[in-house]
């Protein structure tokens, strides 16, 4: 049974685990960004993305997560486990303090939330494959060799890429019938959700999430997001209907002089005829305009549909790489997606 609060001691260091607080958000600011710059040289994380996720609605901050307090009162770790319907693809999102590791304490944070998430296995499926994951940046050597230690096997990596504009960048070419606009905001999310959801069921690792549940944490994260701006939600239209998308942020906590593509997805009739490229360079050319001339996004490494060859080819270059790792709680029939159905 999970506790609420649970005691460990470890050499000459004694932790406590209890639920965090909003008081404990300075102190958790401190603390991921002391990891980050470590890790990547960086010191990217706010108060407002960590209220962000914790508003989550379908998160609980007291159940899901853990903070790891030292007898004298300094947080040292914190731990927080995300574990959405159907159940099947858990998260594991751990951090421990650069000057505590060596400890056991990364073992203790993260056991804890291996335990959380086996309680959501008899709510998945009954033939399901139920698994939690967890990453770290592919350089990181401690991360990496941690989640070998605790049998977290290798699955997939993941790429971020950036382009510098030099100069204005290709206009679009957009396929006969498509026109490009913003999102209405209000008005339109709904629809930019589902031919979202639509898109990206052929992206590997997949799973579908029941819309009374997905849709209101989309919602949340897009309108809440202390960078969203509307105007940045560009939709190629072929007549009414949403033909692909590009949703992005003007401002990237890591790198403020670059805008953040959360999403570039193409629905399937109209694949193959250059759309995506075109909505890039539409992205590209509107970050210009506007006097932003870097941009970054994500990617599969082994993207099932080629986006990866499709971001070489509008000019962006691989910046970091990072790498997940998987641990099968319960065997069984895998529902993420692996490959591109015909």
């Amino acid at each position: 049974m999970i506790q609420t609060a649970e005691a460990s001691t470890t050499g000459q260091d004694s932790f406590t685990l209890r639920p965090p607080t909003e008081e404990d958000i300075p102190a958790l600011v401190a603390l991921f960004n002391d990891c980050a710059e470590e890790e990547v040289g960086a010191r990217p994380a706010t108060a407002e993305e960590i209220r962000l996720g914790w508003e989550d609605p379908g998160f609980d901050v007291a159940a899901s997560s853990r903070v790891a307090v030292e007898r004298n009162g300094v947080i040292v770790g914190h731990v927080a486990a995300y574990c959405s319907a159907p159940y099947v693809r858990n998260f594991v999102s751990a951090h421990v303090h650069p000057t505590r590791r060596g400890l056991g304490l990364g073992t203790l944070l993260t056991q804890w939330a291996e335990q959380y998430a086996g309680t959501f296995v008899g709510r998945a499926p009954a033939d399901a494959r139920v698994t939690v994951e967890g990453g770290a940046v592919s350089t990181f050597t401690p991360a990496i060799e941690f989640l070998r230690d605790q049998h977290y096997t290798y699955v997939r990596s993941f790429y971020e890429m950036r382009i510098e504009l030099y100069g204005p960048p290709p206009a679009p070419a957009w396929p006969p019938g498509i026109t490009v606009r913003s999102m209405i905001p209000k008005q339109e999310e709904e629809a930019v959700y589902r031919a979202d959801v639509e898109a990206f069921r052929d992206h590997w690792g997949f799973v579908e999430q029941p819309f009374e549940e997905d849709f209101p944490r989309w919602l949340h994260y897009t309108r809440n997001h202390p960078h969203y701006d509307p105007d940045f939600y560009f939709l190629a239209l072929d007549g009414d209907e949403i033909a692909g998308l590009s949703l992005c942020l003007p401002r990237d906590n890591e790198d403020p002089d670059m805008a953040w593509v959360n999403t570039v997805a193409v629905r399937r009739p109209w694949r193959r005829q250059g759309l995506a490229l075109a909505l890039l360079h539409h992205t590209f050319g509107e970050c210009y305009r506007r006097g932003i001339l870097k941009v970054g996004l994500g990617v599969d490494a082994s993207s099932l549909t080629g986006a990866t060859r499709l971001y070489e080819k509008a000019g962006m270059q691989i910046f970091r790489q990072y790498d997940r790792y998987v641990k099968e709680l319960r065997p069984g029939r895998d529902l993420s997606t692996q490959h591109v159905a015909e």
